[in-house]
């Protein structure tokens, strides 16, 4: 049983059903894109605990695999307990949904190095904690998905403007924020990492990849960081995901500058940078999550050039979707493309993702930029 059922979740729905698996697809709203794909579907609000129990009732998963933040974890300490495998586990879930836990699971209890910050309630925090830390800062939810409600605080002017815009980008019924220092970075990247039941915990390649708005616009792979830096960012993903135990795949994002491995957050599932992969690996993230999950083998995650995604971006509202120019993004050698389905539209919902693969990095995040810019959306 999937909770939540986005693109990254119809892309795991068609992992998990190539190597027989019955999927249930769950999410607030009907022909999300992984029902699309399931055997069959429910729409639920997940912050009910009981929409929860009334569907995990009636379909008794093996399974429950979140993909999603928004969604009532303390039910799903209850469902661990009856014997049902929550992905990574229902204790690592509760812990993850949130940036604030997560973030003190890292610096306090495991020491790792982190961006200064600190947490507000209210604006008059807000602006107290914002002095605090420095400006540029970085306001964003303690709860939220694909960098909603995320803003870069130039100054003491930009506060109030900044908690509305986390409130509102908040899911759950979350009404905290988390104010970070504005990290220096040379890059950013996603260490996708594995984590298995009776096995070692293994790597993807690091993926690099850019944001506006606090929500990924490309990724790219390799991401062309040091062996040194590669093997610091190993260790500490190791560290955390350890603490948090359990089974599957999780994208472990860092700020990587001139001299430090900063540890950024962490989601305990495919990330949506990871898409690269559909293109970049002989395993994409997905195969490798289903893989974890059911304790099968990953001999070997070959990493094969360099490769990119861009995302295909919605610049208005509409209920009725279409796409124009998909033969001419296809129309380039060694460029793919996904639509994820998705049945409505609005200011920069995420609607596809173009991929590409090339002789080097640039050129590959050349192509996979120029031809996502050719797909456009038009009402349906």
């Amino acid at each position: 049983m999937l909770l939540g059922s986005g693109e990254l979740g119809k892309e795991f729905v068609i992992a998990a059903q190539r190597l027989g698996n019955f999927v249930i697809a769950v999410d607030r709203y009907a022909n999300a894109p992984a029902m699309q794909v399931a055997d069959c579907s429910e729409v639920i609000s997940m912050l009910s605990a009981d929409d929860l129990e009334t569907v995990v009732s009636k379909h008794q998963p093996d399974f429950i695999i979140p993909e999603i933040e928004a969604i009532r974890t303390e039910k799903l300490l209850e469902f661990e307990q009856r014997g049902i495998t929550v992905i990574p586990t229902a204790a690592a879930t509760n812990y993850t949904m949130n940036r604030d836990r997560i973030r003190e699971l890292a610096h306090q209890e495991l020491g790792v190095r982190t961006a200064k910050y600190g947490y507000a309630t209210n604006l008059e925090e807000l602006v107290a904690i914002s002095d605090e830390i420095g400006f540029p800062n970085v306001v964003k939810p303690v709860m939220s998905s694909s960098g909603k409600g995320q803003s870069v605080v130039k100054d003491k002017s930009e506060v109030e403007t900044a908690w509305k815009y986390a409130i509102a980008g908040s899911r759950g019924d979350s009404q905290k924020v988390i104010v970070e220092e504005y990290i220096n970075f040379e890059i950013e990247i996603t260490l996708l990492t594995i984590k298995q039941w009776n096995a070692p915990t293994i790597f993807c390649s690091p993926i690099g990849h850019r944001q506006e708005r606090g929500d990924y616009q490309e990724s790219w792979q390799p991401a062309g960081i040091s062996p040194e830096k590669t093997s610091e960012a190993q260790e500490i993903a190791k560290k955390v995901t350890d603490a948090l135990g359990g089974a599957g795949i999780f994208g472990v994002e860092f700020f990587i500058t001139k001299d430090e491995v900063i540890f950024s957050e962490l989601s305990p599932r495919p990330h949506d940078t990871g898409m690269v992969t559909l293109i970049s690996q002989n395993l994409n993230e997905f195969e490798l999550h289903l893989r974890a999950i059911l304790g099968l083998p990953i001999p070997y995650i070959e990493q094969l050039g360099a490769s990119a995604s861009a995302v295909i971006l919605a610049s208005e509202k509409s209920d009725s979707v279409a796409f124009v120019g998909v033969a001419d993004a296809l129309s380039e050698k060694n460029v793919d493309i996904r639509l994820f389905g998705k049945p409505n539209s609005h200011p920069y919902r995420r609607m596809g993702v173009a991929l590409a693969k090339a002789n080097n990095v640039e050129e590959a995040r050349d192509m996979a930029t120029t031809a996502a810019s050719k797909i456009k959306l038009v009402e349906g």
